[in-house]
């Protein structure tokens, strides 16, 4: 799943001018040929250690298990078990 998250976003950023000059000229019928992939509604958060989608913690880049267990470990500086 991570690879095809990668390879989403070297779409969406391949595709992001084009799509952005089709929309402003109206031109519906173009954009639509262009690949599904290529829209950035497509891209989803996902955390940089195990893939895993739900829970996405955007400040860490992890999902909210991983951060429980690296904070436990004393992996993240300034946390604290008390303060979460």
């Amino acid at each position: 799943m991570k690879a095809r998250e990668v390879k989403r976003a070297k779409l969406v950023a391949k595709y992001a001018e084009k799509r952005k000059a089709l929309k402003e000229a109206g031109d519906y019928a173009s954009l639509a040929k262009l690949p599904k992939n290529s829209s950035r509604v497509r891209l989803h958060n996902r955390c940089s250690i195990t893939g895993r989608p739900k829970g996405y913690m955007r400040l860490f880049g992890i999902s909210r298990i991983q951060f429980r267990e690296m904070a436990s470990q004393g992996l993240i500086p300034g946390i604290t078990k008390a303060s979460w």
